[in-house]
């Protein structure tokens, strides 16, 4: 029997073809050698569409180096791209266009506005999501100002803290203006009043983004910093929604966010609610709401858009034991759990997509052996001509099928 094959789709970080997870694609690549499944990574860019073949790298646990081979596509494709400003997310559209027909583990989320939308029509989710609006002019971020005595703003399709604006009013009337820009930097807190407001919205580089501005929440510790949750949601190997893990993240001083990758640091679940709400009765109560919630966002949100594996939410929970969604990321990062020690929770977070890549492909070879079945029984003594559906049945078992050469193109 072949090997099932899982190929991890990602991009270059610039044309000197640098990969941003390496490490984390080294370990998933190990975890699919012990569990009998070839992983390779690949981009757009190593696809020779005339060919059907890709120039995926390969990762040899044996001696740590890399290698580059000639293969066919893969059983199924693990998307891990994220949002770029290059020509290289373009060649990924065309991708995911030309090849929309394979198995993806996982196809692209809708942008913050659109998930928020969806989110709020389930009134059990309603109530743990901040009021939020498709940012159009200044004055969508002022009537907010009205209600909200802190409003970020945000671009809808941002990842790792960028481009996001706090705006803080004061009792004075004035307003302080904190935030980071499109590198990630802080950028320096300035106070205006409140006639000058708008122009100092206006001001701020959006980068040709849409934005949305949403409710703030009182999420910032006894020091001064802001914290939230990092919680992973994950298909087990029975392709099932679990709740992999959750930590804490803290911002550095003077950050409006939490992100690690803008210098944030690391906590426990517990140690942080410690500290945030008091009694271990409430911080378990406060956990149990929050799988529950979690396991049920991921369940309608791939319900209602496309194939999902995994889910990052990001929570704030308030001094009341509330559970806030801040946004959904659905290609998240795991390291925030090795990073808070938690080894078991950040092994099973790099095993997951493995487990559950090899279910699919399970899953979708026993479905293509009962098509062929039924095809072979509607055959007749004489041989006639399948109907249309039962030859593409048989065509596409035999392109599955163990006789497929998925090994190694030298």
């Amino acid at each position: 029997m072949s090997q099932p094959v899982l190929g991890i789709l990602t991009l270059y970080l610039n044309d000197n073809k640098a990969l941003e997870e390496r490490p984390v694609y080294e370990k998933m690549i190990a975890a699919g050698k012990r569990l009998g499944m070839q992983v390779f990574v690949f981009t757009p860019q190593d696809v020779d569409d005339g060919n059907g073949r890709i120039h995926a790298l390969f990762f040899k646990p044996e001696t740590g180096s890399w290698s580059r081979k000639w293969v066919r596509f893969p059983h199924v494709i693990y998307d891990r791209c994220r949002i770029q400003r290059s020509h290289r997310f373009q060649q990924l559209l065309a991708f995911r266009k030309r090849y929309s027909h394979l198995i993806f583990l996982n196809r692209p989320l809708r942008n913050k506005w659109t998930v928020y939308k969806t989110l709020s029509k389930v009134s059990s989710f309603r109530g743990h999501l901040p009021v939020t609006r498709l940012y159009q002019s200044p004055e969508d971020v002022t009537s907010l100002l009205r209600k909200f005595s802190t409003v970020y703003v945000k671009p809808i399709n941002g990842t790792g803290g960028r481009g996001i604006l706090r705006i803080d009013r004061k009792t004075d009337g004035s307003f302080l203006l904190q935030g980071r820009n499109h590198s990630r930097g802080i950028v320096s807190p300035k106070v205006v009043s409140g006639q000058n407001l708008h122009g100092a919205i206006r001001s701020w580089d959006m980068h040709g983004d849409r934005y949305i501005a949403q409710q703030g929440l009182n999420i910032k510790l006894p020091n001064g910093r802001v914290h939230d949750y990092r919680m992973l949601v994950q298909k087990n190997g029975s392709g099932a929604w679990e709740v992999t893990g959750c930590a804490g993240r803290i911002g550095p001083a003077g950050s409006i966010t939490s992100n690690l990758h803008g210098g944030g640091q690391a906590a426990s679940m517990n140690a942080l609610l410690k500290q945030w709400v008091g009694g271990d009765s409430a911080i378990a109560q406060i956990k149990s709401t929050a799988e529950t919630f979690g396991v049920n966002v991921a369940r309608h949100l791939e319900s209602t858009y496309s194939s999902l594996c995994e889910l990052a939410l990001d929570l704030a929970i308030d001094r009341s034991g509330k559970i806030w969604l801040l946004e959904v990321n659905p290609k998240p990062s795991r390291e925030v759990f090795s990073k808070v020690g938690e080894r078991d929770v950040y092994r099973k977070a790099i095993v997951r997509p493995i487990e559950y890549g090899l279910w699919v492909y399970q899953q979708r070879r026993s479905s293509l052996s009962h098509k062929s079945s039924l095809s072979a029984e509607h055959k007749t003594a004489g041989g006639q001509t399948l109907g249309t559906e039962h030859r593409a049945a048989d065509a596409e078992h035999r392109y599955y099928s163990d006789a497929d050469p998925y090994g190694i193109l030298y």
